[in-house]
């Protein structure tokens, strides 16, 4: 109880930061209130862990604290002594991938001969909804043509493992899910240079044979070092089944604060616009991916999975891409867009399906 009556306090104190936030714009514009906005979000954080059905957002906030630093505060995230912060981002996603693959094993696969129909009808919907959707709302953006190519990036990249939990929450096939995330993760070094090159070659120019290598170094060789790590060693270092799930979640933030502040000045010109698009494309995914697996008769259980496979992307992939094409500024607004919103829309979609029976079941 005492803890619950904490949570309230600063949840309280979170709301009079929000006051103060809405009273500094009124008096002197938006540009004075960053303080206040950023104590809004991080108290918000704390005080959501005070409740089950809040917790989950708790991290989502943080993103949006760091975000909001990184807007008004971007020159310190931009470069220290001369060393340009976007360096770190591939080593960030090397070791996040490295951290994924210390929690799968060769059975993540076993799930393409126990349901080979599901596995199919997943990767196939994600690696064609996706990008046809994101190749859609890019050109009827109106953005210029590297920041609209990012959109489609994000469609072209492979599932996350924040899929994986969010099917978990939903009462939907975790098997299955995690299955599709495998597959989709292994394929990503072949579909997603070619869908780029195909769907965004006349966004940018694309080297798909670069890309290729750009995943295989991103995500392949990491996750295939962590899943050997995780055979023969893991049992000797259980202590990083609990420090790399925080590490992966400090690994995205950080990276997301460095591509919001390389790229403030497009986000404070066309940011309303891309929230927007970007939460459309997430949002159709979620709804087609559902309704791919009512299409193929699949039961309710595996169209949650379908819809929370498809919608739900490795955005962190699609940044540490667009950091290979040196093109963090642009082409990485919407993966670093996509991200946080992902998070935030999956949490709300897996809370409500937590709640709702399933009618097979009953």
């Amino acid at each position: 109880m005492k803890n619950i009556g904490i949570y309230k306090i600063v949840a309280g104190i979170a709301a009079l930061c929000l006051l103060a936030a809405i009273w500094r714009i009124c008096q002197d514009g938006i540009a004075f209130a960053g303080p206040f906005i950023i104590a809004f979000f991080i108290l918000l954080s704390i005080a959501a862990r005070g409740a089950e059905l809040s917790k989950g957002f708790s991290y989502t906030l943080i993103i949006f604290a760091a975000v909001t630093t990184a807007l008004y505060y971007p020159q310190y995230f931009v470069v220290v002594n001369g060393f340009k912060l976007s360096g770190l981002i591939t080593p960030l996603l090397q070791l996040i991938m490295f951290g994924m693959g210390t929690s799968m094993g060769l059975g993540d696969f076993a799930g393409v001969i126990k349901m080979p129909k599901g596995v199919f009808i997943g990767v196939g919907s994600h690696f064609i909804i996706m990008p046809l959707l994101g190749f859609t709302l890019a050109k009827l953006s109106g953005f210029p043509p590297e920041i609209a190519a990012g959109i489609i990036l994000v469609g072209c990249s492979p599932n996350g493992m924040a899929s994986n939990v969010m099917s978990y929450l939903a009462k939907a096939n975790l098997a299955l899910s995690v299955t599709i995330t495998a597959v989709s993760t292994m394929l990503a070094p072949i579909f997603t240079p070619l869908l780029m090159k195909l769907l965004g070659g006349e966004f940018i120019k694309i080297d798909a044979l670069s890309m290729m290598w750009d995943i295989v170094k991103i995500v392949i060789l990491p996750i295939g070092a962590g899943i050997l790590f995780n055979k023969y060693l893991l049992k000797r270092a259980l202590w990083l089944e609990t420090l790399m799930p925080l590490v992966s979640m400090f690994g995205i933030a950080f990276i997301i604060v460095i591509i919001t502040a390389a790229g403030r000045n497009s986000l404070l010109n066309i940011g309303g616009l891309l929230v927007l698009l970007v939460l459309i494309h997430n949002l159709m995914g979620y709804t087609l991916g559902y309704w791919s697996g009512r299409l193929f008769k699949m039961s309710e259980r595996d169209c949650r999975t379908m819809a929370i496979e498809v919608g739900m992307q490795n955005a962190g992939l699609a940044s540490g891409l667009a950091k290979a094409m040196g093109k963090i500024a642009t082409v990485g607004l919407a993966p670093a867009v996509f991200g946080p919103l992902m998070n935030t829309t999956g949490s709300l979609l897996a809370n409500y399906w937590h709640r709702k029976p399933i009618k097979e079941e009953q």
